[in-house]
């Protein structure tokens, strides 16, 4: 093991600045700093509740098979919703009994990538997976985009939704939400998961530009550690849209085997629903924009106090990054190691996943 994190360290995906400040921060060695650019491998105005139907604004049309009608079909119990917050349309897909547990997933996913996991999860809670603004069958607006905004439309959801508190978990993106959602609104937080991603914030800007020689491959390992070269890439405005038109499944199927430890893990049908979801010249535009404010995202963490609440940390890919910037953001905070698995644990360790969740969440 001391080997494996002597590795990641020596990959310098960070400049020595920031792992020196970050060692002396948290009295850690620099070794395990080495994964923390792991790739990625997330006003009250009038709100109303729509009924379950699918609305105009959807974006890209999707094949029967991977509309969210025929998702939420495979999933006994559950169903689709759609509310108008923040000034914007979410849509949301809920079902189980008991204390309420949000579900916000990840680019390049939508809510199904919590297709495996809420089926176990609805025997304890009630489950609402959210498609994020931007995402799915979410509206898309022009702006919006920066995490503390975002978190704002879950709140209000949740709120129009009839609960003052409830239990969070976010994925890539989602995580980055689910932890600002924790940050301006403690008061209807009880427990917050956050996976493999944490909130942007001053280490973002130490990713480095180029990978060390012979470093970069097809997919992540001890030899390999990751390379966050798209986190570039969307912040060009108008650029992604133009490239990824009617490509989007080629550049999608990369990543998912790039970030992933078994690819099959996510398999045909998931990556039709995924790319039916993000083809459309306005769903890449939308997903360029989570990137695109990562800026904002990392001044808005610094007014972010100390998270008071239960988090839990789950990290594959991004177990050192979530290390290094969670830790001295919150006072009850534990950190699990998903072993044998890449980015999309959910997918990959649906089983460690449920379990923790459960445990936790208790």
């Amino acid at each position: 093991m001391e080997n494996r994190i002597h590795k990641l360290c020596q990959a310098k995906i960070m400049r020595p600045s920031i792992v020196e400040k970050i060692s002396t921060r948290l009295g850690l060695s620099c070794r395990w700093l080495g994964g923390a650019a792991l790739a990625l491998g997330v006003v009250l105005g009038s709100a109303d509740v729509v009924a379950a139907h699918t609305p105009s604004n959807v974006g890209a049309k999707a094949s029967s098979d991977v509309s969210d009608v025929a998702l939420v079909r495979s999933l006994p119990g559950f169903k689709n919703g759609y509310a108008n917050v923040n000034g914007t349309q979410l849509h949301y897909v809920e079902g189980g009994k008991g204390a309420t547990l949000v579900l916000l997933p990840g680019w390049p996913e939508t809510w199904w990538e919590f297709h495996k996991i809420v089926p176990t999860l609805a025997a304890h809670y009630h489950v609402i997976a959210v498609d994020l603004r931007g995402m799915g069958g979410s509206s898309k607006p022009q702006s919006g985009y920066d995490k503390k905004n975002m978190a704002e439309d879950i709140y209000q959801l949740v709120h129009l939704l009839g609960y003052d508190k409830v239990n969070i978990a976010g994925h890539d993106i989602g995580s980055m939400v689910a932890f600002s959602f924790a940050a301006n609104h403690p008061e209807a937080t009880l427990k917050v998961a956050l996976l493999d991603i944490p909130h942007p914030d001053e280490i973002i800007t130490e990713f480095r530009m180029l990978p060390e020689p012979g470093k970069f491959g097809t997919k992540i390992d001890d030899e390999h550690p990751g390379y966050p070269w798209w986190f570039a890439f969307h912040q060009v405005r108008g650029l992604p849209e133009k490239i990824l038109q009617g490509r989007f499944p080629i550049y999608q199927s990369f990543l998912i085997d790039y970030l992933s430890k078994d690819s099959k893990s996510i398999g045909p049908r998931d990556r039709a629903v995924y790319a039916a979801a993000y083809s459309s010249p306005d769903a890449i535009r939308a997903g360029d924009a989570w990137y695109q404010t990562f800026p904002q995202d990392v001044v808005d963490s610094k007014t972010y106090k100390k998270l008071e609440m239960p988090v839990l940390g789950l990290g594959a890919t991004g177990y050192g990054w979530l290390k290094a910037s969670v830790t001295p953001k919150a006072t009850n905070f534990r950190l699990v190691k998903i072993e044998n698995s890449g980015h999309f644990m959910q997918e990959e360790q649906t089983e460690v996943v449920e379990k923790l969740f459960i445990e936790f969440f208790n």
